[in-house]
């Protein structure tokens, strides 16, 4: 942006100078100022006008005002004053990681100019570069463990190639192919991107590309960013690199995990949908992927893998997609294709698309038991010789805990748990039971309810979903047998932990509440 500002800002001034009564009028430095604030203003909307993109329109303003008014301006009282503007005209800014980022990095660079003036702009332009990659990664390595559990390592390299290729040749290449059409201009444009972008793609792949880990809670992201402005502080401040130290903590940081034969299970907000996340001492497994919303979106994309890196999941042990429906299914693609899985179970027909990825699977089976931690897992369907719709042969999973047993259902329906409750009725007492198709008035029969013996049942589904999920009678009929109805459209992300000292419960939408949130009570 700055570059196309200074382009139109020279020759808007060159040539307002070379007419005489123009230059009497109106000195051609204050119009090279307008146009170059202007061209900032038309790239800024041709750019989506995000965060970063205004911070940067905004200083521009004020520095150009300053200039006009012929009044100083320094470079914090102009980043201050870009601040002040984003947040009077949008003060839900504050929640776009871009702000943070944004505002930080430049606040950094600043900070790092300020702590050694007599170097500033003097010296080797490598040692320069250098001193600002340092102080814009160490600033902003809290916020991107706390915003996104990762940082790149390798992105002072790429930004050594990446910024002067895209700023000082593609831009300007793609810039002048709009105002001369010429095709060379844009092929040349496009060669020099695709190259850039393998270049990215192979630096991408590499093995330490990327510190991952799980998401570090608040006050120890804040610790960090005032170590990191102790280290900025000017030279002659005693113990600067003593606020460094903090960082180890930072990047050792990672969660609790459960005991042996203790459980913590998470059933995810995805809207109308299901996705289920178990942990173990050692182990997760995941119980369907939530919907697609769109056909370029997904659960798996928006929410499921983003809370797997906050939470500390390397990888998932094992993947369970319950049936072939949407809103259980949907989210698998990107799970598949993004995060590492180690095998997968599913009840999908054998030519299923997402069969074709190179991750081992087996079809969910009856009487398949396996044993983590001291936690055990048994599918309870479908049968060898049950044959039905896509709810009827969805995967049922029972986990027994040292606290009580879990029953995960999927979409089975009124056929499937009467076929469950003829095999034995013992299998399927559960403590907490995930109600078989989001509560439906097609599952959840008098006889199935009373078999479980739940003394907690969640129903998954959308706020105000089309469906009427999950039907009044349905819940009237687990809560007559002893349960505690829980709702994710109302309750968001509920978390179970199961222990040695019992059973704890956590509704994310009590426990982090925001005045935005939906009233469904």
């Amino acid at each position: 942006m700055t570059l196309i500002a200074a382009l139109l800002a020279w020759a808007a001034g060159g040539i307002w100078r070379r007419v005489p009564r123009l230059a009497l009028r109106l000195p051609a430095q204050k119009v090279a100022l307008l146009a170059g604030v202007l061209a900032a203003a038309g790239y800024v909307l041709l750019a989506g006008s995000g965060v970063p993109a205004q911070r940067t329109l905004y200083m521009l303003a004020v520095a150009a005002l300053a200039l006009w008014l012929e009044r100083g301006a320094g470079a914090t009282r102009v980043m201050a004053l870009a601040l002040l503007v984003v947040l009077l005209i949008d003060p839900w800014a504050v929640l776009a990681a871009g702000f943070w980022l944004s505002f930080g990095a430049v606040g950094a660079l600043l900070l790092m100019a300020n702590a050694v003036p007599e170097q500033a702009g003097v010296g080797h332009w490598l040692l320069n570069w250098l001193r600002a990659q340092w102080a814009v990664t160490l600033f902003t390595l809290p916020m991107l463990l706390g915003l996104f559990q990762q940082f790149s390592l390798v992105s002072p390299l790429v930004n050594a190639i990446a910024i002067p290729l895209i700023s000082i040749v593609i831009t300007p290449l793609a810039l002048l192919f709009a105002l001369l059409p010429l095709p060379s201009l844009a092929e040349f444009a496009n060669w020099l991107l695709g190259w850039l972008m393998g270049f990215l793609h192979w630096m991408a792949q590499l093995p330490l590309a990327v510190w991952q880990q799980a998401a570090p809670p608040f006050w120890l992201v804040a610790v960090c960013c005032v170590a990191a402005l102790w280290a900025f502080l000017p030279r002659g401040v005693p113990a600067r690199w003593i606020g460094l130290l903090s960082f180890l903590p930072l990047l050792a940081w990672t969660p609790l995990r459960p005991g042996a034969g203790e459980v913590q299970l998470t059933v995810l907000d995805v809207g109308q949908g299901l996705a289920v996340h178990v942990r173990t001492a050692g182990h997760d497994l995941l119980f369907d992927t939530g919907p697609q919303y769109s056909p370029e979106t997904d659960a798996g994309e928006r929410i499921v893998i983003p809370y797997l890196r906050a939470v500390g999941t390397p990888r998932l042990d094992r993947l369970v997609v319950s049936h072939d429906d949407n809103d259980h299914a949907g989210g698998a693609d990107s799970l598949l294709a993004e995060y590492p899985v180690a095998s997968w179970r599913s009840s999908l027909p054998d030519m299923h698309a997402l069969r074709m990825f190179p991750v081992p699977h087996q079809p969910c089976r009856r009487g398949e038991r396996w044993e983590w931690d001291g936690v055990g897992f048994e599918l309870l369907h479908p049968f060898d010789d049950f044959s039905g719709s896509d709810n009827e042969i969805s995967c049922v999973l029972r986990i027994e805990t040292v606290a009580g047993a879990i029953l995960l259902t999927g979409d089975i329906e009124q056929r499937a748990e009467a076929a469950l409750l003829a095999q034995g009725p013992g299998k399927l007492q559960a403590t907490l039971v995930v109600a078989p198709h989001h509560g439906s008035r097609s599952s959840s029969t008098p006889d199935f309810v009373a078999a479980t013996g739940a003394r907690s049942v969640v129903f998954t589904a959308g706020y105000r979903n089309r469906f009427h999920h999950p039907a009044q009678e349905i819940v009237a009929r687990y809560v007559h047998g002893g349960a505690s109805p829980y709702r994710s459209d109302q309750d968001g992300a509920i978390v179970f932990s199961f222990g040695v000292a019992g059973i704890a419960v956590r509704r994310e939408r009590s426990v982090q509440q925001r005045y935005w949130h939906d009233r469904t009570d």
